[in-house]
Formats: structure tokens, sequence, C-alpha cells
């Protein structure tokens, strides 16, 4: 899965990420926070990123080209019981085709993410075989580039929310967790988010090969 995930503030793509979205109209809007930005705003953002933040993200524009949009993470679902349901942050790349909440996501509004590495807690057994969280992970390509995380985006009363995919996790990883986000390398970004991809070949792209250490 995918439930955090980290930003470096100093990083200038970031930087000029988090200019952008300054320029939107959206941004004020969200009730959800952006990562260290400071009162303001003066384009500068990034930390560690949280369920609900609003951060920038990579989607196509009204004329079907790449543009950045601040959105928040997480579909918000609908009240139970009176009470209100975190939101969900994650869809399985797997069935996501199929299910009626994300398949009008797969097939027209794709998204992609922008990180430095992402946030994993490791996960075991204990000896009466109840499952344990344990060590926290920062992970990363292997190449050491960035990170970009696939994900689905939908629009909330006109507010635009994502939601990161994951898959089965790629090699050592599974000793860590079994499910790990899609990692898209950089040169697959573009037809990722083209209203007219096709998301089922491009997955066959993704980055597999990362770095773990302990954060």
């Amino acid at each position: 899965m995918c439930g955090r995930f980290y930003v470096e503030p100093e990083d200038e793509y970031f930087r000029e990420l988090g200019k952008r979205i300054e320029s939107s109209p959206l941004l004020e809007r969200f009730g959800g926070s952006v990562p260290g930005r400071p009162e303001g705003g003066n384009g500068s953002w990034g930390g560690e990123v949280f369920p609900e933040n609003v951060v920038p993200v990579l989607a196509p524009n009204r004329g079907g080209e790449q543009s950045v949009f601040p959105m928040q993470w997480g579909f918000a679902l609908p009240a139970s019981g009176g009470k209100r349901r975190p939101r969900l942050i994650n869809a399985r790349s797997e069935t996501a085709a199929e299910k009626p909440l994300f398949r009008p996501s797969w097939e027209q509004r794709r998204c992609v993410i922008p990180a430095t590495a992402y946030f994993e807690w490791e996960h075991f057994q204990d000896a009466s075989g109840r499952t344990r969280t344990g060590r926290k992970f920062r992970i990363r390509p292997r190449d050491g580039g960035r990170t970009y995380l696939a994900g689905l985006y939908r629009m909330e009363n006109g507010l635009p929310a994502f939601v990161v995919l994951t898959r089965a996790p790629a090699g050592d990883l599974a000793r860590i967790h079994d499910r790990m986000p899609v990692l898209l390398p950089e040169s697959a970004i573009g037809d990722w988010v083209a209203p007219g991809g096709k998301p089922e070949e491009l997955l066959r792209a993704a980055v597999t090969e990362t770095e773990q250490a302990e954060a």
C-alpha cells in the first residue's frame, strides 16, 4: 500500500511545482493543507505527506495537455452511522478497471504524483500469528531518481481528489509489505496521464528495482 510519502523541500523541481499550484484558484478552496507551505505561500512546500493533504499532481488540462493541479489525497466516502469515514487513499491496479468507484478514472482520469520517496512500515506475524507493524522504511527507485506514483483522480464538489494505485510487491519489498505503489518511470508520465492512453499496457513499464532504508 502507500499511506505516506516524502517530498524534498530543497529540490528545485518540487519548488517549481509549488509555484505553479500557487497560481491555481483551486488551492484556497481546499479544506486540506499543503505540507510545509508557509503562511501566505511562496511556492515552497514539502516534507512528509499525509492522507488528506493537498499536493501538486500531474494530470491533463482541458486541452489534454499535461499540467499541474493541486489535489487532495483520498476519495471521500459517504458517512456511516452519522460519522465521517476516512478517505480512501489507495486503489488496487489489478481491479481498478472493474470497480464502479474507480472505472471512470481508470479510463479517463489518470494522474501522477511526484515524490522523493514513499514510506512503508514493516508488517510481520508474531508468535501468535497476529500481524504486527515494525520498522518504518523509506523507499525509492534504485537509480536514485524521483519517485512518480501512478494515480487516479476524480472531481468532488468541484475539487480534484486522487488515490494512489498499488500492486504486488517486487523483489525484496515483499519482506516489508504485501503491497507497493505503482511506480512509473519518468518516460511514461505523458502516456499515463493522456486521456487516450492504455493503462493496462503502461503498468508493464512500472519500476520494480528499489532501494530501502530505515527512516
